[in-house]
């Protein structure tokens, strides 16, 4: 699959519909190998490869959380910051139920129900971001200004290296 036949996923009608410019990218998808896969892959910098998580929490029902591929949230960090006692990752199967994407495909764009986005903040600070854009092998590059269109973003600083 190449850039001229990327998926039509709900991500990609979600970014078209608010008129925010991307680039597709098309990989070939590793089991298991994550963010430094398709680094290697697209030959771009982990930093850059933006993974979505979706957290729980005793605060909020269920959220995403945009991380860094090279780094790991901090979950006692991001319940402080939530203003709750704790934080975990959802269960594979709530994930693809609240976003209708599989784990190694989750989007933040055109997710199945509406959830609130928090960032880490230094996401901000890169000139390109490669994000999922709803399938397994297939991320979009963008600016990552271009985030705030997409979302009302809380930005958090939750990372852990």
């Amino acid at each position: 699959m190449d850039a001229e036949e990327y998926p039509l996923t709900p991500g990609v009608r979600c970014l078209r519909a608010r008129g925010i410019p991307f680039v597709p990218r098309c990989y070939p998808f590793e089991d298991r190998g994550g963010t430094a896969a398709a680094a290697h892959a697209l030959q771009a910098p982990e930093h850059a490869i933006i993974k979505t998580l979706v957290v729980s929490s005793d605060a909020i029902r269920a959220l995403l959380v945009l991380m860094h591929g090279d780094r790991q949230v901090s979950l006692k960090t991001l319940a402080r910051a939530l203003g709750a006692k704790r934080a975990e990752m959802c269960e594979e199967e709530t994930a693809r139920r609240l976003t209708g994407y599989l784990f190694g495909g989750t989007s933040p764009f055109g997710t199945r129900t509406p959830l609130p986005v928090y960032a880490e903040r230094t996401i901000l600070e890169l000139p390109r971001i490669f994000i999922n854009g709803g399938k397994r092998g297939f991320l979009i590059e963008m600016d990552p200004a271009d985030l705030k269109k997409a979302f009302d973003l809380i930005w958090i600083d939750v990372a852990i290296p």
